[in-house]
């Protein structure tokens, strides 16, 4: 996964079909098409896109965002590599939610831990293969589906209440802040329980439910999300990032770092 390598992959799940990409720098546009809901992983400075006949030019941190309605997204130039994966949901799985047919409105780098958890559990099935049964993965599909249609329909017909045994998107993005403003120090269930001001139990359920991921899942994608970060814009050793982020034991974060990504630290700056 060299900064010089291309690597597309496409899989079709129940329910939705994701598309993962690493692209090396280039000048030539892309385009995002309509209704997906997509993360990047990869950080970018002074990023221009355009939707809508509206043009942005902003900084996009790793971990972002990008939600289509109607309007693709086109990119421009980008001069670091790019590391996405987007979701497209069944149009009839859509339609089954929703009730009938209905309107999402586009949002673009926004912070999302509900949608970054549940495509880290995409994106590494087709980093290192394996990781969602059929069953998990129409699961998720249908958690994505909802999710989407509480926070992004225009419809007024579309209920906005909370799933039961499921944390609301402002929960989530409190314990978000939490965890990435303490990535290098300790964190623990209780405190993230605390933030969400739930029992660790009752957090731990319906986080995972949330999310798709535990929160421990979490912790650690978030760490290793900072860690990849580092190594492809600083020049800090493989040591120095490990601890950066929380990993004391750096043979441990190599495995890890390996078993998430397909490729150990050190090789992913070759």
């Amino acid at each position: 996964m060299g900064s010089h390598r291309t690597v597309r992959s496409i899989i079709e799940w129940p329910g939705m079909r994701s598309e993962y990409c690493w692209l090396p720098p280039q000048d030539e546009p892309t385009v995002t098409r309509p209704h997906q809901l997509g993360i990047s992983f990869s950080a970018h400075r002074a990023q221009e896109w355009e939707s809508g006949g509206r043009a942005v030019r902003a900084d996009i941190p790793a971990g972002a965002a990008f939600v289509t309605g109607e309007e693709a997204i086109t990119w421009g130039g980008v001069s670091t590599p790019t590391e996405a994966l987007e979701i497209y949901p069944d149009p009839a799985l859509v339609r089954r939610h929703a009730g009938g047919a209905v309107q999402v409105e586009g949002a673009h780098c926004v912070r999302d831990g509900v949608l970054f958890g549940m495509a880290t559990l995409v994106k590494r099935a087709h980093v290192v293969g394996g990781g969602l049964t059929d069953i998990e993965a129409s699961t998720l599909a249908h958690r994505l589906v909802a999710h989407m249609l509480r926070n992004h329909a225009r419809s007024a017909a579309v209920p906005r209440a909370r799933a039961v045994g499921v944390l609301d998107r402002r929960t989530v993005e409190r314990v978000t802040d939490y965890v990435d403003a303490d990535l290098a120090g300790p964190i623990t269930l209780d405190r993230m329980a605390d933030v969400a001001a739930l029992s660790p139990y009752h957090f731990a359920r319906a986080f995972k439910a949330t999310t798709g991921l535990a929160p421990h899942r979490f912790v650690t994608a978030r760490r290793l999300e900072a860690a990849k970060a580092a190594l492809l814009t600083s020049k800090a050793s493989v040591v120095d990032v490990a601890h950066s982020v929380g990993f004391a034991n750096v043979s441990h974060f190599r495995r890890l770092f390996r078993r998430e990504f397909g490729v150990a630290p050190g090789e992913l700056r070759r």
